[in-house]
């Protein structure tokens, strides 16, 4: 079989690269802020320092690789990356057990980074990002190479701090190594922290990522956020139906007693999981990948153990495939008028409005949330804020129909901050839909704003340029 690995590993590249080039003309809400992030670090900004983000460096900086460009480079990207995780998730699962189950593994895990949510398997997201570190580590773990693995770990948690709970789940799975691991990850976030320290840029870091993120984690914007995570737990389950079903196999039938790692093992990095898909009580679809690594290797061993039933429990993938691969069809055929895109669509449109009236040094501030008009605009930021969280108080998650601050102190400060720039173009991207948090509503920037008129809008967008001295 060891020939067919190449052409096995070939068709599973074709397979994402496809469907990551049938979003080559769209850009995704969490994809765009750091892909802008990434953009204006070109632009010769430092991260935090100059660039107000609320993210952990790397999962703006990992864009740098492909020169922080859309299109056709961040779809490849986004191609190697998934390539990269099912190769990790083929080697874990053959050290386990063997080659077939390896092979399981990498086609599950390319699967369902093809047939999900487009928003949460497409965007190379922190919650994407953290998949390959996760299954690195924990597999490194289980190999006994824990200082490897609390390198990676390290890396993990500067892409997404919920790298904890992988290293929480690493440890259970080679306990005796926890201090090797703790070693490799504080020796990654050291020369983190060196090279922020270094920039002036570390306190900015821990007000950006650490007490905004506390204040984003800490107040849900949901009525029920039980009751939401129980339906979008449900939802999840019902299109994974198929690898649980394999997988309750393996930890029912298909498991020698004697066989490493033990039950609770498993049980404990499931737990772990969990409770970080829990974390913030939002239940986003991309938070669920935290699931993935467990459960595609899990599934692997199950679906080797079934024999010939495997071939019923397979059909269940039918059910993410009938959900979403109509949406290739339609996308290749190029139709993207969906609600999901709508803003896309629109941001593009206000780009149109803008590129024929800019010129080489001009600026740009966008009020909303809407990254990707620096990104199709191809304009320089003008301050540090590239969206209006830190300056309203309140989260993208929410801001389109809810007005309530998490905070109030900090942006009124952040607003000041804002009136001291001068951009040459003002994009209101968010008083068309909720007018309560209009850019003109704010007392402390009406002398600032009076120095901009309107010059064209889109159906969800205004385009304000600044008045000839």
């Amino acid at each position: 079989m060891r020939f067919k690995l190449p052409l096995f590993f070939f068709a599973l590249f074709t397979l994402l690269l496809a469907a990551q080039l049938c979003h080559v003309g769209i850009l995704w809400a969490e994809e765009a802020l750091s892909l802008a992030i990434a953009q204006q670090m070109l632009h010769g900004h430092f991260l935090y320092r100059d660039l107000w983000y609320d993210k952990p460096p790397l999962a703006a900086a990992v864009h740098l690789l492909w020169g922080a460009q859309d299109g056709v480079p961040l779809r490849l990207a986004g191609a190697l990356f998934g390539l990269l995780a099912c190769w990790l998730a083929f080697r874990f699962a053959r050290d386990l057990w063997t080659q077939r189950e390896g092979l399981w593994a990498a086609g599950l895990l390319g699967f369902f980074l093809t047939f999900d949510f487009p928003s949460a398997a497409v965007p190379l997201s922190s919650d994407l990002l953290l998949l390959v570190p996760h299954l690195a580590a924990v597999w490194l773990a289980w190999k006994r190479r824990p200082f490897g693995s609390g390198l990676l770990l390290g890396v993990g948690f500067l892409i997404n701090p919920k790298a904890a709970f992988v290293g929480a789940a690493a440890v259970l799975w080679y306990p005796a190594g926890a201090l090797w691991m703790a070693l490799g990850f504080t020796a990654v976030n050291a020369a983190a922290a060196a090279w922020l320290a270094a920039a002036g840029a570390l306190p900015f870091y821990w007000d950006e990522v650490w007490r905004w993120g506390r204040l984003y984690a800490s107040s849900s914007f949901l009525e029920t956020p039980l009751r939401n995570g129980l339906l979008r737990t449900a939802g999840w389950i019902g299109f994974h139906l198929a690898p649980i079903a394999a997988a309750l196999w393996f930890f029912s039938r298909g498991r020698k007693p004697e066989e490493q790692p033990w039950p609770w093992q498993w049980a404990g990095w499931f737990g772990l999981s969990l409770m970080g898909v829990a974390l913030g009580w939002r239940f986003f679809p991309r938070y669920y990948f935290l699931l993935l690594p467990l459960l595609v290797l899990a599934a692997a061993r199950g679906f080797t153990a079934l024999g010939r039933r495997r071939a019923w429990v397979a059909l269940l993938l039918l059910i993410p495939l009938v959900r979403f691969g109509p949406r290739y069809i339609l996308l290749a055929a190029g139709r993207t008028e969906w609600t999901d895109t709508a803003m896309d669509r629109d941001s593009r449109a206000a780009a149109r409005l803008v590129q024929p009236r800019a010129h080489p040094g001009d600026t740009l501030f966008v009020w909303g949330f809407r990254p990707e008009l620096y990104i199709y605009t191809g304009l320089p930021a003008s301050a540090r804020f590239l969206d209006s969280q830190p300056l309203t108080g309140v989260p993208a998650d929410r801001h389109l129909t809810q007005s309530t601050p998490v905070e109030t102190e900090g942006p009124r400060q952040h607003r000041a901050e804002l009136a001291r720039s001068s951009p040459t173009f003002l994009i209101d991207g968010l008083g068309l839909y909720n007018p309560k948090l209009a850019i003109g509503n704010y007392p402390d920037l009406s002398a600032w704003f009076a120095r901009y008129h309107e010059a064209a809008r889109t159906g969800q967008t205004i385009v304000y340029i600044r008045n000839a001295p």
